[in-house]
Formats: C-alpha cells, structure tokens, sequence
C-alpha cells in the first residue's frame, strides 16, 4: 500500500476496519514512514460484460463512466451522491447477474433511464434527450407526457383504498 502522503511503499498498520452494506471493507491505515493516517476502501472485483456499443465497438464496463453520465444528468438536483451509488449499484450487480460475457450497451443505458426515473423526473428527462436522441421539442414534450401520464396513474393508485 502507498502512502498518499508521503509516497512510501513502506508496510501500513491497519488501525481499524468496518463493513459496509454494499459487501466492502473500510480499512483506517497509518504510514509506518510519516505517521500519517489515510483510509482504503476494499470491494470485490466480479465480472462485468464486455459493452457492444451501438457502432459494433466493445468496451470493458466503466462503473465511473456510468455515475459520471448519471451526475451530469442530475447536476442542481437534488439527488444525493449515495442514491447514484446505490443506482451503480444495482446495474453493476444486474449486469453480473446476467453471466454474459456481451451485452448491448443498450441495456445499461434503459437501466439508468429506469433508475433515474424512478430518483429525479429532471434527470431523467435531461438524460432521455441524450440517450433517445430527443432531438426537436415536439419529441421532448411527448416524453414528457408520458412521464406526467404514469406519474398521474402512480399517484391515481396510490389514492385508491385498498380493499
């Protein structure tokens, strides 16, 4: 482990650790050259597909590619960092899950639509131009219909007394 302060190679102690929800380890270390402490936060490594991008090109799946594109989306929302973790999350584990080695990058993208739906109807319209190609006003007004139409039945059935 390198020290983040002064650069040596030199064994850390680890000073404590926890475990996180998400099946990590949180370690709190200190430099046994500086005295400095620094923490290191430890998750498995599964496998992930390999992206087929819509021109035929593939790519390993960028997890901060992905909540890059989802802040971008959200930026002056408010949506908490930890609920686009959370939405990394849960594609990344979908895309395990799947036990693919390939998928269409088609698949990841209808999850963050899906996801950011559900989180900020902001974020999720800013990204569905992008991703949809909504490119004229009369596309980005249908889909915002759409988005009011399902909000209205969701909150239709939630009015609703339940038998």
């Amino acid at each position: 482990m390198k020290c983040p302060y002064c650069g040596a190679v030199a064994a850390s102690r680890v000073v404590d650790t926890s475990h996180d929800s998400r099946g990590g380890i949180r370690r709190r270390r200190e430099c046994n050259a500086c005295g400095e402490r620094f923490s290191t936060y430890e998750r498995p490594i599964l496998a992930t597909p390999m992206l087929i991008k819509s021109g035929g090109e593939r790519e390993p799946f960028d997890r901060e590619k992905l909540i890059q594109g989802m802040r971008i989306a959200c930026a002056k929302r408010p949506v908490a960092a930890t609920d686009l973790e959370r939405l990394a999350d849960q594609i990344e584990a979908n895309l395990q899950r799947m036990g693919k080695a390939e998928i269409s990058s088609r698949v990841v993208g209808d999850m963050v639509i899906e996801g950011l739906k559900e989180l900020d109807a902001i974020a999720y319209v800013r990204y569905a131009i992008v991703y949809l190609k909504l490119d004229n006003l009369t596309s980005v007004r249908e889909e915002i219909n759409k988005l009011l139409e399902e909000q209205s039945r969701k909150a239709d059935r939630a009015a609703r007394p339940t038998p």
